[in-house]
């Protein structure tokens, strides 16, 4: 078989010979992962949800601690949703904590416990889709189904000068039909995780790694000196800048602290009381309204801690924090599932976006300053 840059069929890269140059450097060149020590499609299923948008160096040690902690598909299932989270604290996007552990409740009522082996049921999954689907069945159990992740896409433009980045469906479809052309009948997963190895290491976005590339002599982009026109870039989303003011709110040495509703931005973490700056407000005028909004009380505020900055997917966040206290009222929260008052050495048994975990540590800092 044959492939070329604009249909799967034409004379001009022999499948077979890139399938083995890339197969034996992937042999010679991988590296060292947790989840490769074995096919456990368990812990196969969760390094593909830890790896969706996170780097393979920020993934390791999570998922060491993850199947630590949970070393069965049926621990998962039976884990509390904030122990769950908890160890998912500082990965972000943490809706996919909560479908990895439905996934694995799905799994243990309607499978018996075992991940499953077919195309149309594993997308049943929550929070499997089709790359994920496709990582677990070529790894796990050999089929021969193709991945298409940021580094795949990557390679196979610049391999056949595909003018596709998969920013639309029409382009996503060329790519995912061009690496379906490219596995082999045997051994596809090697086959996917060569390719996005290639991708991560030697194939990168800017100034790749052409001399170091199995494919180079095979490569389109590289005869061409195309390399960093390809792919062509996406358009980039628009970023929101959201200026948020949060009160650290003590009574008698203990810090009040509130669970987000399930369902919503970061359901089901702990947080600290507040929200955004209206039009023409203050900081400290903010964290005011918002305060006796949400918990029906006034407040003093005795001093600022610090100024937290954010970057999300679509928004950046500028977070003022501030040390306060109840003035008048009693505490009566309406806009959140539960709702406590902990001591400063209990905050890290919670757990909280990212940009909150910044103040506990400023907070057990300062604690521990103190009582010295």
């Amino acid at each position: 078989m044959w492939l070329d840059p604009n249909t799967p069929m034409t004379p001009r890269i022999s499948t077979k010979i890139l399938q083995k140059k890339l197969l034996n450097w992937y042999g010679d060149e991988k590296r060292e992962m947790p989840w490769r020590n074995n096919r456990d499609p368990y812990r196969i299923l969760v390094s593909e949800f830890m790896l969706q948008q996170t780097q393979v160096k920020t993934v390791i040690p999570y998922f060491k601690r993850w199947i630590k902690s949970f070393p069965t598909l049926q621990k998962l299932a039976q884990a509390r949703e904030s122990t769950v989270l908890k160890h998912w604290e500082g990965l972000g996007y943490y809706s996919r904590a909560q479908n990895l552990r439905k996934a694995a409740q799905k799994i243990q009522q309607d499978y018996s416990g075992k991940v499953p082996e077919s195309m149309n049921e594993i997308m049943k999954l929550p929070g499997v889709g089709r790359y994920t689907a496709g990582a677990v069945l070529s790894i796990a159990f050999g089929q021969k189904v193709p991945v298409l992740d940021g580094n795949v896409k990557r390679v196979l433009s610049r391999l056949f000068l595909l003018k596709e980045n998969g920013g639309t469906r029409k382009s996503e479809n060329i790519l995912w039909e061009t690496m379906q052309h490219l596995l082999p009948e045997t051994g596809a997963g090697n086959f996917n995780q060569a390719f996005m190895e290639l991708g991560a290491t030697v194939c990168l976005p800017k100034n790749p790694l052409c001399l170091l590339c199995p494919l180079k002599r095979n490569c389109q982009a590289q005869k061409s000196g195309k390399q960093n026109l390809y792919p062509p870039p996406k358009q980039a989303a628009p970023s929101t800048k959201i200026s948020v003011s949060a009160g650290v709110l003590f009574r008698r040495n203990k810090i009040y602290i509130q669970k987000r509703k399930t369902g919503g931005l970061m359901g089901g973490l702990w947080e600290f009381p507040g929200g955004k700056f209206k039009p023409g407000e203050s900081p400290e005028q903010c964290l005011h309204r918002e305060i006796k909004e949400e918990l029906g009380v006034t407040i003093q505020i005795d001093e600022k801690l610090m100024t937290v900055k954010h970057s999300y997917t679509r928004f950046r966040v500028t977070l003022h924090v501030f040390l306060c206290r109840v003035r008048s009222g009693r505490v009566s929260p309406t806009q959140c599932e539960e709702w406590s008052w902990v001591k400063t050495e209990e905050l890290d048994r919670y757990p909280f976006p990212a940009a909150n975990v910044k103040i506990i540590k400023s907070l057990t800092t300062r604690r521990g300053a103190c009582v010295q």
